[in-house]
């Protein structure tokens, strides 16, 4: 995708494309992911998708082969860039300072990809059909992994005993909350997230409440308002 494929490696994109394929399968990739947020899979066609990504269905055709294969290179990329800040969670930093900055990235993900947000929550809500495997294996071993990073930390005493895994539930609930839900939000405050001020003040809410459940105070270099 245009935007969200800076920000890491997309394991499902194929090797030795040539810079303008690249491009194109980009354009795909982006016009998709807009189609699938506001119609859903069923609802959602290759020809509108073809025509926002401003080629032919033909040419759309060279690069993906049916609609469930866009659908599925879509959800993969969407997780692979989803989860990249969970792995930047480093088990030599200080918790107070790691989850805050983890917080962050997540909020301000949520301002920049909310459509991939709605998208990935539609598809776990219709069971996960084409993700379940993925969610079942490398996103498992991955909230086990920095699962384990804050057991360590509780039990080096550096914060309050919390069940990890809930933690990590919470923290993307209430930051893709802002996303998945961004027309109530709107309807009950009149901003959201595209306002930088809203931003910040969404930040320092949500960090401030899930450190202080965890027994920890704003870590110095990003503390609120900061």
């Amino acid at each position: 995708m245009t935007e969200l494929g800076g920000q890491t490696q997309d394991p499902s994109k194929p090797v030795g494309l040539s810079r303008i394929q690249e491009k194109n399968r980009s354009l795909i990739l982006d016009a998709a992911l807009g189609e699938f947020s506001r119609k859903g899979f069923s609802g959602a066609t290759v020809e509108r998708i073809a025509a926002e990504a401003g080629m032919s269905k033909s040419n759309l055709l060279y690069y993906f082969s049916s609609k469930e294969a866009i659908y599925n290179a879509t959800l993969a990329h969407i997780l692979e860039v989803w989860l990249a800040p969970l792995k930047t969670l480093r088990p030599e930093g200080e918790p107070a300072e790691e989850l805050a900055g983890y917080i962050r990235q997540k909020i301000e993900m949520s301002a920049s990809f909310p459509e991939a947000s709605r998208l990935f929550a539609n598809e776990v809500m219709q069971g996960a059909p084409q993700i379940l495997p993925i969610l079942e294996t490398d996103l498992k071993r991955l909230v086990a992994e920095k699962s384990q990073v804050i057991e360590n930390w509780i039990a080096a005493g550096k914060m309050r005993w919390v069940n990890p895994v809930h933690l990590i539930f919470t923290i993307w609930a209430t930051t893709q909350h802002y996303a998945d839900f961004s027309v109530q939000i709107r309807a009950l405050t009149g901003r959201d997230l595209s306002d930088p001020d809203f931003l910040e003040e969404t930040a320092s809410a949500v960090t401030s409440l899930i450190l202080n459940g965890a027994g920890l105070d704003w870590p110095a270099k990003t503390g609120p308002g900061e």
